[in-house]
């Protein structure tokens, strides 16, 4: 057994533990936190690692004193830092991990969100998703839950219609064209955004390829309320709560968000794709027929 596997035991030990002296079963502690009582019993049992957001409300949660508390911060950070690699966060699944997304989306009243690769994960259809969970298996060996992963991103976006949230995503003209799925998929993802563009508390700008672009399109981030900064990359899962590299983020954002189209003319872009994709059908079909 690896030193990181048994310092991950160890916590999930400590955690249970103060579960338990709290009176609590996993599954009245997964209620008080808003969690799916799963992720309860995965980071008691070592199955997930639990982060520094984790361990705060599980330590709240039970009225932990202010020295465990402090403990437990030290211990997940610790183990964040050992292990925070994309290869080992899929062994625990891409389900598990939609639920850590979904626990810290619960949490958030405004998200900030931009992707220069692909459809953003709350705005995905089921099948566009699917298309997605299958090329992520294969590139990190994940374990085959794409079922269970597509069902958890599909509940995510039901927060898209709480009022009280704000949501302003940001994405390239590009990812409409991306052959990520097939074609009929991508029709069905681009209606789907076109919808999106409709609900009050969504602002949705596509930057056209003709926009002056403030930098390169280098990474996706999502800001979550005013921190932290969540920066995937390909072999790490970064969450930034620097307030220098928040600032930072936000900065970009906001001339991401100067260079892009919003409202009719974000839908005038999508729109352009669909009928493009149409014109494109349409002649291949006569190029086929006979005479």
């Amino acid at each position: 057994m690896s030193g990181f596997q048994q310092a991950r035991i160890d916590l999930g030990v400590r955690l249970r533990q103060l579960r338990e002296a709290a009176h609590l079963s996993g599954k009245d502690l997964a209620e008080r936190l808003g969690w799916q009582p799963s992720k309860v019993s995965r980071i008691e049992n070592a199955r997930q690692t639990a982060t520094e957001d984790d361990v705060v409300v599980w330590a709240q949660a039970v009225q932990a004193g202010h020295e465990t508390f402090d403990d437990l911060i030290e211990q997940a950070v610790g183990l964040q830092a050992r292990q925070d690699t994309w290869r080992q966060r899929h062994k625990t699944g891409l389900a598990a991990l939609q639920e850590d997304v979904r626990d810290l989306e619960s949490r958030t009243r405004l998200l900030r969100a931009f992707e220069p690769g692909l459809v953003i994960g709350l705005l995905q259809t089921a099948e566009y998703a699917r298309h997605i969970f299958s090329k992520v298996r294969r590139l990190y060996d994940s374990t085959d839950d794409i079922d269970a992963a597509v069902r958890v991103r599909m509940q995510r976006q039901e927060i898209l219609y709480d009022p009280e949230r704000r949501f302003r995503f940001v994405m390239p003209e590009s990812v409409l064209r991306y052959r990520l799925a097939p074609l009929d998929v991508m029709r069905g993802q681009l209606d789907r955004l076109l919808a999106v563009t409709t609900l009050p508390n969504v602002e949705f700008g596509i930057i056209p390829f003709e926009a002056p672009l403030p930098s390169a399109l280098v990474n996706s981030f999502y800001i979550y309320n005013d921190a932290p900064v969540g920066v995937p990359t390909r072999t790490k899962d970064l969450l930034l709560r620097d307030p220098d590299d928040v600032a930072f983020y936000a900065r970009a954002f906001e001339e991401l968000c100067e260079a892009a189209s919003f409202d009719e003319a974000a839908r005038a872009i999508i729109v352009g794709v669909v009928d493009e994709g149409l014109a494109r059908d349409s002649e291949r079909v006569r190029e086929q027929s006979p005479g």
